[in-house]
């Protein structure tokens, strides 16, 4: 059987009867769209990622836009993300006429540093184009990024602080979840997530009532909340009732029901992929140029296990030939695609963003990833030459 470079299978093929009947609960109940499994699963998530509030939606994306439509983003505002991450992250600023700003990352843990986030927005600040409006960290490759520093730098400068775990939601820093420190954290459940789907999600988790009800208003079409009809007659549906301009942005039944059977085993998924990592890392730390370190008092999720190497294209073709797979995450920056090469970049540009792009390779990662299938992963990267 060939490597697969993550193995929802095996995993469907472990979690087994629980989720067929999960499923076709779910389909048998006929709430298909936010049926009372998305509630069980938002009351779910909420406890595990130590936030007092949780709504699913439509995808990782939608829940980035959420909290920035929820904040009245729009043109002129600057957005601080990081360029190395996934499009999703940077994409949402230009749907509201705001501008990304793109921070360079720290070299060990690949994530923001919070350095060149400091001197990104004084330089906005000093230029006086743009409004500095909210800080976008993204825990890239499962682990988290300096939520202290960051959140201490954001409350300087009046900032507004989102937690992008699309990639590293479960992950923690000191035994806490990123939701401590920032104002929002959003994740995505797309299949390929440690925490996935059997299709498209996301949700938004924070520690703010009043937010969390706007979002959950937002998220559908701008429906009638709680707050809405206080001292307002109205008999109908709420979601008649448009208190705003909204999106459509609802998690399927089906999913969450998907999702309440894979957070009863994350818990120990996440073990199970920190012991892969931690084999890895001690077979593979002679024999290129960097294995994966974590941050300080980090907790990492491995959603990708990633290496540097100086010949990285060479050694993606000489594993392919021994029937092992890799990806790189990202052979180009945000800063370098087409797409945002107008917007943003912070003073003395992305030295090491641009460095990491041509050496990272990301090799198989998934739980269910057996020693005798990780020795002979290893064998094949030690014999490059």
């Amino acid at each position: 059987m060939s490597i697969q470079f993550i193995d929802l299978q095996a995993q469907r093929r472990r979690i087994g009867e629980p989720m067929t009947r999960a499923i076709l609960e779910a389909v048998e109940g006929g709430a298909w769209v936010m049926g009372p499994q998305v509630r069980q699963f938002e009351s779910d998530l909420a406890a595990f990622g130590q936030a007092r509030h949780a709504l699913g939606c439509a995808n990782g994306t939608d829940a980035l836009a959420l909290p920035l439509m929820a904040w009245g983003v729009g043109p002129g505002d600057a957005i601080f993300c990081p360029s190395f991450t996934f499009a999703a992250t940077g994409e949402v600023a230009p749907w509201f006429g705001a501008e990304d700003v793109f921070v360079d990352i720290d070299p060990v843990t690949y994530n923001m540093d919070p350095a060149h986030l400091e001197a990104s927005i004084e330089a906005v600040k000093a230029e006086g184009r743009l409004t500095p409006k909210v800080v976008i960290a993204v825990d890239l490759f499962g682990q988290p990024a300096d939520y202290p520093k960051i959140r201490e730098i954001c409350d300087r400068h009046g900032l507004k602080l989102i937690a992008d775990t699309a990639q590293g939601f479960g992950c923690t820093l000191h035994g806490k979840h990123p939701v401590h420190w920032a104002d929002i954290a959003t994740t995505s459940f797309f299949p390929a997530k440690p925490l996935g789907c059997y299709g498209d999600g996301g949700a938004v988790l924070t520690h703010d009532a009043e937010l969390a009800e706007l979002m959950d208003s937002i998220r559908v079409h701008g429906k009638a909340v709680g707050s809405d009809l206080e001292g307002r007659t109205f008999e109908h549906d709420p979601k008649y009732l448009n208190m705003r301009v909204g999106m459509n942005s609802r998690l399927d039944t089906i999913q969450a029901a998907v999702l309440i059977e894979k957070l009863k085993v994350f818990a120990g998924e996440i073990e199970a992929r920190n012991r892969i990592a931690g084999r890895y890392n001690d077979a593979l730390r002679d024999h290129v140029a960097a294995v994966p370190g974590v941050i300080d008092g980090g907790i990492s999720v491995w959603a990708q296990y990633t290496i540097e190497h100086p010949e990285r294209d060479r050694l993606a073709a000489h594993l392919k030939a021994q029937g092992v797979p890799t990806a790189v995450y990202y052979p180009i920056p945000m800063h370098q695609q087409p797409a945002y090469a107008h917007h943003s970049v912070g003073p003395q540009g992305l030295a090491v963003t641009e460095a990491k792009s041509r050496v990272v390779i990301s090799l198989p990662m998934h739980a269910d990833l057996d020693e005798a299938t990780q020795d002979q992963i290893i064998a094949a990267v030690r014999s490059f030459a």
